[in-house]
């Protein structure tokens, strides 16, 4: 191979070269950092770029999407003298490639540091109880104190978020404790509280009942009492409406002395003096009554005829 055929390789590949660091491809959504002798020339956006070969030189690559960071757990005092261990996201966005280059040495780690030490500033102004109830507050302050500081290294925070707050275990276990002792005595309030409707239900179901029955019993008695003053109209009228004589009534009488006389306790009788007249016509015409006293028969204020029982004689 001869000197001037080596000659025209080297340049080839010498120009393959050139033309490789001539064209530079910048992937979307990211930015790089050109120099020219170590000074800032400009910043590359996406697509197909040229830059001079040998001079210039790519300083850094940045991607300009949201990123999300994750931190470790830091220990942090609490006012009442309590350590917790805080676990934080950072999420954020590179909005000036040439601040984040120039401005910080390292953006991530600069971020950390001063999340952990707000973190500790507004963490050591509050008590434990406020600390696991106040996440939201404690966000919003972490996101405005270093919106504002990262602001000039060309950084925006968009969120931070409070993954976990632990407290030591001798604070978890009162925690559980209180909160066990809460629900025992949320759940007898509730207990009591349903024993008690249940027992005003039962008083108002027993109280409409006896109410109804009353109100049954009343109706029934009305009913009855009305039944019984319109058979005794009825009968009423009917008599009239028959218009009976004395005779009709007396023999109607001695019809029922014999019900009257049944069982052994009916010793006494006791016979209407208005039926007086009536009997004495009625012996007249179907002959002689046995048994009619004479103070029934001659009239008077009424009379009572005894029947006496024969005597029982037992035998020796």
């Amino acid at each position: 191979m001869t000197p001037i055929i080596i000659v025209l390789i080297i340049l080839v590949v010498l120009v393959i070269i050139a033309l490789i660091k001539t064209i530079q491809v910048i992937p979307q959504a990211s930015a790089a950092i050109v120099e020219r002798f170590g000074r800032y020339t400009r910043t590359l956006s996406a697509g197909l770029n040229i830059v001079v070969p040998f001079i210039d030189t790519i300083r850094n690559r940045i991607d300009l999407r949201e990123q999300v960071v994750p931190f470790p757990p830091q220990p942090v005092i609490t006012q009442d003298n309590l350590v917790v261990n805080i676990d934080t996201v950072i999420y954020y966005q590179v909005t000036d490639a040439r601040a984040a280059t120039y401005e910080v040495a390292s953006y991530i780690q600069a971020i950390e540091q001063l999340t952990v030490t707000t973190l500790r500033n507004i963490i050591g102004g509050m008590d434990l109880e406020r600390t696991l109830t106040s996440r939201e507050e404690i966000n919003a302050a972490l996101r405005g104190v270093l919106d504002e500081a990262t602001g000039k290294w060309g950084i925006r925070v968009n969120r931070v978020e409070l993954k976990a707050i632990e407290p030591p275990t001798s604070i978890q276990d009162s925690m559980e404790k209180q909160m066990r002792a809460d629900r025992d005595k949320r759940a007898a309030i509730l207990t009591a509280e349903g024993i008690r409707q249940s027992q005003i239900l039962t008083a108002e179901g027993e109280k409409q009942s006896a109410i109804l029955r009353a109100e049954g019993e009343s109706k029934a008695a009305a009913l009855k009492a009305e039944g019984e003053a319109q058979a005794i109209r009825t009968v009423f009228e009917s008599i009239h409406a028959g218009d009976p004589d004395q005779k009709l009534l007396a023999y109607q009488y001695l019809q029922m002395l014999p019900k009257i006389a049944e069982g052994d306790a009916n010793k006494l009788w006791i016979i209407p003096s208005e039926l007086g007249d009536a009997l004495k016509g009625l012996g007249g015409a179907i002959g002689n009554i046995p048994n009619i006293p004479n103070a029934a028969a001659g009239g008077g204020d009424g009379g009572a005829v005894t029947r006496r029982e024969a005597p029982r004689f037992d035998k020796d």
